[in-house]
């Protein structure tokens, strides 16, 4: 089965076509970095905007690169949400079109279970069931993937996700945008462990993540210590992104455990950190538990684990209606 795999969920356009599920024989991302770098964050309407433009040179460019025609695909598939709902339509009206056109299956795919399918084009896929720590700019939340295609909320952020806190702290910190690729280069020559920040803990016990605390934490310290020396930022940044590893390893292996769980997928776009890498293979070897996590082109928004997971749910019957709709808010599990 060949797919042609469309993603515009938030600020990157791609397109990717994927053979049997597991082979990639394109993927092409456009990004929006330099777009939205000087508002030091997503600007929906820049977004949408961008997409109108790009989708179809970035589809015709995956087409080619896969050496295949329209007429060759198997099905289509599409992310339908989450994300932002402007972004989201450009990618649903081109992907309707095609499949009305070519008269080809098409399915709708959430966007979090693109990432988490992501991990399927590894030489090491997981079995189920596994845990997966989903980590972006948008989603942190832990999901129990008992079978295929199945999943159950365990925990989930209650306020700012991973990767926004990242943004923002980049941004206190004058360092530019996107967020987490520079705090991790600028942490690399500070110390980690120079400024405590707090973690945050849930008083009813849950699974849940909170990164707001951290956040207001390091507001106040830049304010209080006003005028930063580099020195000084690469102390915060470190100590910062110390904290957040921190806090995603400890629950995802807590949550492991608690549920009796060996395996553990780590993916989305903060997955793509070093040190969060480095720290929860670190934990996993400790407590017996099998990690499993997708090169870092694979962690951020793409089009071939869109693919992937549409793949999945075409061979499982599902189709979508050419009265598919963007849904900002789509749901991955209860």
């Amino acid at each position: 089965m060949v797919v042609l795999g469309i993603e515009s969920s938030c600020d990157e356009t791609a397109a990717a076509v994927l053979a049997d599920g597991r082979r990639v024989l394109s993927n092409v991302v456009a990004s929006q970095d330099a777009i939205h770098a000087p508002y030091g964050g997503i600007v929906p309407e820049l977004a949408s905007r961008r997409h109108l433009e790009v989708i179809i040179p970035v589809v015709e460019k995956a087409l080619a690169d896969a050496n295949m025609r329209l007429s060759d695909l198997d099905g289509v598939a599409v992310t339908q949400g989450p994300g932002l709902v402007g972004s989201l339509l450009v990618g649903c009206a081109v992907a309707k079109s095609i499949a009305y056109v070519h008269r080809l299956p098409l399915v709708a795919v959430n966007h979090l279970e693109g990432h988490i399918y992501a991990t399927f084009l590894t030489e090491d896929p997981p079995e189920h069931p596994f845990l997966a720590l989903v980590v972006s700019g948008g989603h942190t939340a832990l999901y129990h993937a008992r079978a295929p295609l199945e999943y159950t909320l365990v925990g989930q952020t209650r306020d700012d996700a991973a990767g926004e806190a990242f943004d923002k702290v980049a941004k206190l910190l004058g360092l530019g945008f996107p967020g987490g690729p520079v705090i991790e280069r600028v942490a690399a020559s500070g110390d980690p462990k120079a400024i405590t920040f707090p973690l945050a803990q849930m008083s009813d016990g849950a699974p849940d993540f909170s990164f707001s605390g951290v956040k207001t934490s390091v507001s106040l310290y830049v304010k209080q210590h006003a005028p930063l020396g580099r020195p000084e930022i690469a102390d915060v940044a470190a100590s910062f992104q110390a904290t957040v590893v921190k806090m995603l390893v400890r629950k995802t292996v807590k949550a492991a455990l608690h549920h009796g769980i060996k395996r553990i997928v780590l993916t989305g776009g903060v997955a793509a950190n070093g040190r969060l890498r480095e720290a929860l293979e670190a934990a996993a070897i400790d407590h017996g538990l099998h990690l499993h996590i997708p090169p870092r082109h694979l962690c951020t928004d793409n089009a071939a684990m869109i693919a992937a997971a549409g793949t999945a749910r075409l061979a499982a019957g599902e189709r979508a209606p050419l009265t598919l709709n963007a849904a900002p808010d789509l749901a991955l599990a209860g």
